[in-house]
């Protein structure tokens, strides 16, 4: 009788602490569930869908309950996923690590790294699971490194060289001033036309050497307290004045509650100068430019300015340039513009990030708030 009562109260303390287990198992899902990273695509023997992460469902904008229980190949017919991310022969042991996707919705752009794995039960696959990790910020973050190394050498070489070029640019500056005033003085008009066209020439050569010793000697940043809707609000005549001359329409939306940033002042002019001027100017028949201050829940330390319009858009092999040195679709640009505004950001400890599709496109501006 006492060993019936000891196997017994063996079993009674396997099976509490077997429950206590599946309650914190149980508890442990619905909390990676509900991850706002990482999404989790759970699949039975059938390829259909038995649970999925609202976070999934937020980046390819379906509601859960239209496609649970509905085949993988339909919801990505659904979503016109093509070539699909995976298929069925996950469920034959086609495990997979760091598969990179690609998703396009509205203005947003993700990059979403995937790994599928398969659910066994007595050593049978019974289904499959693919965890989705949004990281699109960290591989913006990594390309804006790299261009921050890019630019760091091409500014190494342009201080290098700016005076050595600016030396010769003086002598025919100089001469060429000299040649326009003997022409003038011969009644030469049409000579001196031409020399005018080259001192235009050699000016602009000039400023490019001096926008090159921007990227290799940035003015000292004097960091303040300020807050960034001031910053705006000093800015905004000039920009309103620009938008008046383009017929654009310009919608400021200030946020007064946001915390102070630490920054330069008249640096951040120049990014939000040149980023909304930029915007103006796509928007070749008219269009509005949208101007907001926002606070994102998962960058809590940063404030963001996003920086809209309702131009055509860039197109997406141009997207992957804009922030190369050089690179413009302006006639006359430079390509630097964007480059040394990035340049500023990065240098602030922040970051731009660009969307863009045939309705518009937005620069989004990160700078960190002033520590408390």
């Amino acid at each position: 009788m006492e060993d019936e009562r000891a196997v017994l109260g063996g079993r009674k303390r396997i099976d509490a602490h077997l429950t206590k287990r599946e309650k914190y198992i149980r508890q442990f899902a619905q909390r990676f569930l509900s991850l706002e990273g990482i999404g989790v695509l759970i699949m039975d023997s059938e390829f259909r869908i038995v649970e999925i992460s609202e976070v999934i469902c937020s980046i390819f904008g379906c509601k859960r309950t239209d496609i649970m229980e509905q085949s993988v190949e339909k919801w990505f017919d659904s979503l016109s996923l093509h070539p699909k991310p995976f298929d069925r022969s996950l469920l034959e042991g086609g495990v997979f690590r760091n598969r990179v996707l690609n998703w396009k919705r509205d203005a947003n752009n993700y990059k979403l790294m995937l790994d599928g794995g398969v659910l066994q039960h007595n050593e049978a696959i019974t289904g499959a699971f693919v965890l989705f990790q949004d990281v699109s910020h960290f591989m913006s973050l990594e390309e804006q490194v790299r261009r921050s190394d890019r630019l760091k050498t091409i500014g190494q070489i342009a201080a290098g060289t700016a005076h050595e070029i600016r030396n010769p640019l003086t002598a025919m500056k100089g001469f060429m001033q000299l040649l326009e005033k003997s022409l003038s003085e011969r009644g030469m008009s049409k000579e001196q036309d031409y020399v005018g066209i080259m001192l235009s020439e050699i000016e602009r050569v000039n400023d490019l050497v001096s926008e090159f010793l921007l990227l290799s000697k940035p003015k000292e940043i004097k960091r303040a307290p300020i807050r960034i809707g001031h910053v705006l609000q000093e800015i905004m005549p000039m920009i309103r004045n620009e938008a008046l001359l383009h017929k654009v329409t310009v919608l400021y939306h200030p946020k007064s509650e946001l915390s102070a940033i630490l920054a330069d002042k008249e640096q951040l002019k120049q990014v939000f100068l040149n980023l909304g001027k930029n915007a103006i100017e796509a928007m070749t028949g008219g269009g509005t430019l949208i101007i907001s201050e926002r606070h994102y829940p998962h960058e809590p330390d940063k404030i963001a300015v996003d920086i809209s319009d309702t131009g055509p858009g860039i197109a997406p092999d141009a997207l992957e340039k804009v922030f190369d040195p050089f690179f413009t679709t302006k006639p006359q640009g430079t390509g630097l513009g964007l480059s040394i505004c990035q340049r500023i950001v990065h240098d602030l400890g922040g970051n731009i990030e660009v969307a863009s599709d045939e309705t518009g496109t937005k620069f989004t501006v990160w700078i960190p708030y002033a520590s408390e």
